[in-house]
């Protein structure tokens, strides 16, 4: 059974890590304020397979590490955690929420409608373009 809910900024980190620099030391995942975000995790059964951060400032948000365990990719996990997350920004009354979209994911965050903005910029050898969405 799926289930998704809050976590721990620790349980966030380790999936993190495993998926998205596993190159980089553990202290390359975390953020300045890890703690000022909410994470959410989808959970089968026991198991933590995709995580997401959600930092909300006034009427903007910003969800960052979204990360999906590599074995469980294009099975929809990830899909369904970033739909929540986004009714989740919505139900707090954000106008606006943007991400900073590693390019070749674009298309991914295009089908939850988010829109490519003309911000780019390369970390860590990663080009990244800012994509945002407006709600209603």
């Amino acid at each position: 059974m799926v289930n998704i809910q809050p976590i721990r900024k620790e349980q966030a980190w380790q999936l993190r890590h495993e998926v998205m620099w596993p190159d980089k030391d553990y202290d390359y995942v975390k953020l300045a304020d890890d703690d000022e975000g909410a994470h959410y995790g989808l959970f089968e059964g026991a198991e933590l397979l995709s995580v997401v951060s959600l930092f909300v400032r006034g009427g903007e948000a910003q969800f960052r590490k979204f990360a999906t365990s590599a074995s469980r990719q294009k099975m929809g996990y990830g899909s369904r955690l970033l739909t929540h997350v986004l009714g989740e920004a919505e139900r707090a009354g954000v106008k606006r929420i943007y991400c900073n979209a590693r390019v070749e994911k674009a298309g991914f965050y295009e089908k939850f409608g988010l829109s490519p903005t003309e911000d780019t910029f390369t970390k860590s050898g990663k080009t990244y373009v800012v994509m945002e969405r407006y709600f209603g």
